[in-house]
């Protein structure tokens, strides 16, 4: 398989990275199913809710009315505003439809904010903020700087709803080459996986949330 055949996105490429061995069995060969945990299945309803909020001004349900102060700012930039926005890029790194046939990566930004040469985007996050990972935010600005040639500077941040916690991070269009070396070495051992059709486990203490009972790690969850 060529490099320009294999197609990625953030959460792929993260969960490559973490066991390649699980990435083979779910992602390509799919003989096993990753099941929703009770915390990812609630992550989902709160992102529905703050995207229905934000971008159709549909009120928050009374259990997610916590969460307005940390939106009202949003729903007051100037700008326009793309919630859910869906983008991909051709391996040559032009921009193309979320299901265009010849994507390469893809990405939705939770919300994007366009205005003037400046994009605001925010990811949010219902999880712990201990480890904030903004290679995330990377992905979207580079993504958001190929479909909005008049942006020169992307603002982002990951907003923990949970714990009224904004993480930012700047990235400019003048140093889009450097941004896109910092994926480009976890890429190539995908390819290189690929080619090799090699997929070694990483053994970790996530094995128990694992779904790959024909690990020689596998174990069951206690």
């Amino acid at each position: 398989m060529q490099a320009q055949e294999i197609k990625w996105s953030y959460s792929g490429l993260k969960d490559y990275t973490n066991c390649p061995k699980q990435y083979h069995e779910v992602k390509i060969l799919k003989n096993f199913t990753k099941k929703p945990t009770q915390e990812m299945l609630y992550g989902t309803e709160v992102h529905k809710a703050l995207e229905d909020y934000v971008g159709e001004n549909k009120p928050l349900a009374k259990n997610y009315q916590r969460f307005q102060k940390q939106l009202d700012p949003l729903i007051d930039m100037d700008g326009t505003k793309y919630p859910e926005h869906k983008m991909g890029l051709t391996y040559e790194r032009n921009p193309c439809g979320f299901y265009d046939k010849e994507y390469w990566v893809r990405g939705i930004a939770d919300l994007l904010v366009v205005n003037g040469d400046s994009a605001y985007i925010v990811d949010y996050k219902t999880g712990s903020s201990k480890y904030p990972d903004i290679n995330q935010l990377k992905l979207m600005a580079l993504m958001a700087f190929a479909h909005f040639p008049e942006i020169e500077v992307a603002h982002t941040g990951l907003l923990f709803v949970m714990h009224e916690h904004f993480v930012p991070e700047t990235f400019t269009r003048d140093k889009i080459d450097s941004y896109w070396q910092d994926f480009w070495w976890k890429l190539e051992r995908l390819q290189n996986s690929h080619a090799s059709n090699v997929w070694q486990p990483n053994p970790t203490p996530l094995c128990g949330w694992c779904p790959v009972r024909t690990c020689e790690f596998y174990k069951e969850r206690r």
